[in-house]
């Protein structure tokens, strides 16, 4: 995740690479022809060797001869070992970046809104070729003017300075979330903690649900599972399957029942067995469709669940920032966890949804195992993209 937004940005920054050039090698000097053997007689002149007779000669010294000797003028050859070392050992030359020519430029000791906007031209494209949202690109913008414009500063301290804003300003997109662990330990020593999940068909939502039960149950905390997708074919022998493979006990009933009716009876499961927390899978709702989504308002409004997360592929970009708005509008959703991160080489998708919901995001679905699900962390986020 973020593989593509971070090199932008480290090009952007100015990171040093490799200028890719090698020292040129020592050229060898061709040996100079023999001269014509003037004034012998042909006595003289049979013996001495044709040319033909010198290139054999020559081959056959050349196989007895270390090949750092050159027979023509037999001056050594460059050291092909010293020539690597040198080459190993070449100093990196730095790209030159958007900031270095900045500063090159700058005349003055303050920095001017004329001067910022070179950077932020070329800033804004690389977000927004990543997935950044432009509310989110705008609101970035908007903090490196508030920030940097006026300010009296050094050239030599440009390029930390905001890249030090950059920083500040993209982790105040990134909501922290807090631990669900400590919140499902202190709610379920009086009743259970209820989580629904919700999203649209093939998000990866059932999946996640199972990761998110494993990752309790490594964590002691024992759970539930609630089959309320009933309009879904297959969605209930999904679920089963998960169940199974992790030893946990699923609440069912027949495909077309009530999903309120399912989830009521899993939290009663849960209350009646002493159970920590109850996860519900829901139907894939597409977001578009009103009728549908108002069927979770009734489960929302009966079952009261302590967090209502949102499942989105983190590969759909400007998509899953659309859904996650809508579901947010009409469900108040309480978090998110973004599947295929470890696919996404944009990144973007992250910065977007959180900054868009104002919801925190909780987990990252990173592979196909369940063990493949990371605590989403700030600070992680920020290395990941260079800003360390």
């Amino acid at each position: 995740m973020f593989g593509k937004l971070r090199d932008k940005l480290k090009s952007f920054l100015g990171h040093s690479e490799k200028s890719g050039k090698k020292p040129k090698k020592a050229k060898e000097k061709l040996s100079e022809k023999p001269k014509k053997h003037a004034g012998k007689t042909k006595k003289e002149i049979s013996k001495i060797p044709t040319e033909e007779e010198l290139k054999v000669h020559a081959d056959q010294i050349q196989k007895e001869v270390p090949q750092k000797f050159h027979l023509g003028s037999l001056k050594t050859e460059p050291d092909i070992d010293k020539i690597k070392a040198q080459e190993k050992n070449t100093e990196e030359t730095p790209k030159s970046s958007f900031l270095s020519k900045l500063t090159k430029k700058l005349s003055t000791s303050t920095l001017r809104q004329s001067d910022l906007n070179e950077i932020l031209e070329p800033l804004e494209l690389i977000l927004l070729e990543n997935n950044v949202a432009l509310e989110v690109v705008d609101k970035i913008k908007a903090d490196l003017e508030k920030d940097l414009v006026g300010i009296e500063v050094k050239k030599q301290n440009i390029e930390n300075i905001i890249k030090s804003s950059l920083k500040e300003s993209i982790s105040s997109v990134l909501i922290e979330p807090p631990d669900i662990l400590e919140a499902i330990k202190k709610k379920s020593k009086l009743e259970p903690y209820v989580i629904v999940f919700f999203g649209i068909n093939g998000s990866g939502k059932t999946t996640s649900l199972a990761k998110l039960a494993n990752y309790l149950r490594k964590n002691k905390i024992s759970c539930v599972l609630g089959a309320a997708d009933t309009f879904r074919a297959a969605s209930i022998e999904q679920l089963q399957k998960h169940a199974d493979a992790l030893n946990i006990k699923l609440i069912k009933q027949q495909y077309g029942s009530d999903p309120t009716a399912v989830a009521f009876d899993a939290k009663k499961y849960a209350e009646k067995n002493k159970l920590q927390c109850v996860l519900i899978d829901t139907a894939g709702r597409m977001y578009t469709k009103e009728n549908l989504i108002k069927e979770m308002e009734k489960l929302i409004r009966i079952i009261k669940p302590d967090l209502k997360i949102f499942v989105a592929e983190s590969i759909t970009g400007n998509d899953a920032v659309a859904q996650a708005k809508t579901f947010n509008e009409a469900l108040n959703l309480d978090g998110i966890i973004l599947t295929k991160a470890d696919v996404d080489e944009k990144g973007g998708t992250a910065l977007s949804v959180s900054y868009i919901t104002k919801k925190p995001i909780y987990f990252l679905g990173t592979g196909q195992t369940y063990s493949d699900f990371q605590p989403f962390k700030k600070e992680k986020i920020l290395n990941s993209l260079g800003l360390d």
